[in-house]
């Protein structure tokens, strides 16, 4: 008894592991964090953040969201990420040619303005 396995299922699957992927990767860069804190924790830094920890980690998350909005927004500002999305489509051969055709077509479709 041999069953196909159904594509969309599969598909679906898929999604919902890229997704989750994300939502790890976000966990992932708090424990970053934390793990930076960590590393001070026999230094007189270290002790007082550890001592003081009801103040100190609220602190240090509100400050890391902080500081990763701020960096998001100069990112959005500057394009970086358009820019960078842009060099990649032009790397793709295949995005390059959806490009080429769709240039094709605007030129055929468009009439000559003289």
């Amino acid at each position: 008894m041999s069953k196909r396995i159904n594509k969309r299922s599969f598909i679906r699957w898929k999604i919902y592991i890229d997704r989750a992927r994300m939502y790890i990767g976000y966990i992932n860069f708090f424990m970053i964090g934390f793990v930076f804190l960590k590393s001070f924790k026999d230094t007189l830094w270290g002790n007082y953040i550890y001592e003081n920890y009801y103040y100190t980690f609220p602190l240090f998350v509100i400050l890391f969201l902080l500081f990763s909005l701020v960096l998001g927004f100069i990112d959005s500002k500057l394009g970086f990420r358009e820019e960078e999305q842009r060099n990649l489509s032009n790397s793709n051969p295949v995005q390059r040619e959806i490009l080429s055709l769709l240039k094709e077509i605007k030129e055929a479709t468009t009439p000559d303005m003289k």
